[in-house]
């Protein structure tokens, strides 16, 4: 017989639609804090050392929201037990987001402890809440929580070393965990979870994914309006506040104007949704979302300093932080299509970015001739993505089109 937790789970409307409810809008303030502590850690410690503790951090942080979200697409967050959980969640989820700053120092221990009991506590209870109602998912979280064991003593470990080895020790954790879902969990005496098993409703997940971006674009502009209004208001820093603002418009429109909506689409109407929900948005989203973290570095730096000396760690930051998102989108959009090549577009501007910051170094440029370059980078990436969609070759560059050997008829930017 069905247990009373059949009511835990949501009731798909048609096509397996699952809203988002304002439960889920309320947790993810705590990663609005998260990307935030990111962004300000990075920018304090900005170096080779402090780039691979953000990004072991970035990493963390993902990991915890991504299986969150996973979960929330299954369960009915309006049910009050759900809620329960998701607060509990979230009252952990803040105590990992304080505990950044300080991950490794002296509260790494808290970081750790926050991290793995959110992981762990939270796969149990999907393991409870399962049992003898989906036995599939019920194995398949039993699985999730052996590969979580199998790192947590590295995580334990790390909490009673220095910070390099702590370093060392956190990644091989994280190595374990992102390996889970590609080795599809498999555990001694329960197999292996099937694609079956992580079928999900399609539209939530991109949904999800697509308010995180939001949440991670509102940090670039949180960045921009905070310290543009502590520093002097000069015609100069005037045009500095507006390649960045403008700056991470760019970036929305790269994201939100064919990619989120196609995504979208596609992994509604796809029988394989749960494999292309690990693929695109598990993990290619997560360069997206570097980018946008190190972009709000950029701009910070830029509306401080927009003469001078360009120092390699604002070089790095300024074309690091577009780069990131251009790759992760380009692996994104080509999850979502069935072409055989990442969008031309944004291959073009990978490499306009590269060279921007070629000639910016060698050619000894201000910060604020690199933030614009930059920017006119982004803006050709977006039109050339825009026009291939909205009439493509055969309309807007028919020229260009038989040059590099595309169908000018294709009308699709390949």
């Amino acid at each position: 017989m069905a247990r009373s937790t059949t009511g835990l789970f949501r009731t798909r409307g048609e096509h397996g639609h699952a809203p988002v409810t304002y439960i889920e809008l309320f947790f993810d303030l705590v990663f609005v804090f998260a990307i935030t502590q990111l962004s300000h850690g990075l920018l304090e410690h900005l170096g080779w050392t402090g780039a691979l503790q953000t990004l072991i951090l970035l990493f963390a942080v993902w990991w915890v929201w991504i299986y969150t979200t996973w979960v929330a697409n299954w369960l009915d967050p309006e049910r009050a037990n759900v809620r329960l959980m998701l607060i509990l969640l979230m009252l952990a989820g803040l105590v990992l987001s304080s505990a950044i700053p300080y991950a490794f120092g002296v509260r790494g221990w808290m970081f750790a402890a926050a991290y793995c009991t959110i992981q762990i506590g939270r796969s149990l209870y999907m393991v409870w809440a399962s049992w003898g109602v989906h036995p599939a998912r019920a194995r398949s979280f039993l699985r999730i929580v052996f590969w979580l064991c199998l790192s947590l003593p590295l995580w334990v470990a790390g909490c009673f070393v220095d910070a390099q080895m702590r370093m060392l020790l956190w990644a091989a954790a994280l190595l374990i965990d992102y390996a889970g879902p590609l080795a599809f969990f498999r555990t001694p005496g329960l197999g292996r979870s099937t694609g079956a098993d992580w079928e999900i409703a399609g539209g939530h997940m991109a949904e999800r994914c697509a308010l995180f971006v939001i949440i991670s674009l509102g940090e670039g502009v949180l960045v921009t309006g905070a310290t543009f209004a502590t520093l002097p208001q000069d015609g100069l820093r005037w045009l500095a506040f507006a390649t960045c603002f403008l700056g991470s418009a760019a970036l929305w429109w790269l994201y939100f104007d064919t990619g989120a909506r196609r995504g979208s689409q596609v992994i509604e109407a796809s029988d394989q949704a749960g494999l292309l929900a690990r693929n695109a948005y598990t993990y290619w989203h997560i360069p997206i979302i570097a980018g946008l973290v190190v972009s709000a570095v950029a701009d910070e730096m830029l509306l401080a300093h927009p003469q001078g000396h360009i120092a390699p760690a604002m070089l790095a930051v300024s074309v690091g932080g577009p780069l990131l998102f251009l790759i992760g989108n380009m692996a994104f959009k080509k999850a979502t299509t069935d072409r055989p090549l990442p969008p031309f577009s944004h291959m073009l501007g990978s490499v306009g970015l590269l060279g921007v910051g070629a000639w910016a170094w060698l050619g000894h440029w201000q910060p604020l001739t690199l933030g614009l370059a930059l920017f006119a980078v982004l803006v050709f990436t977006a039109v050339w993505e825009w026009g291939s969609f909205h009439g493509g070759w055969r309309r807007w560059t028919p020229g260009l089109g038989r040059l590099f050997g595309v169908d000018p008829a294709a009308g699709s930017d390949t």
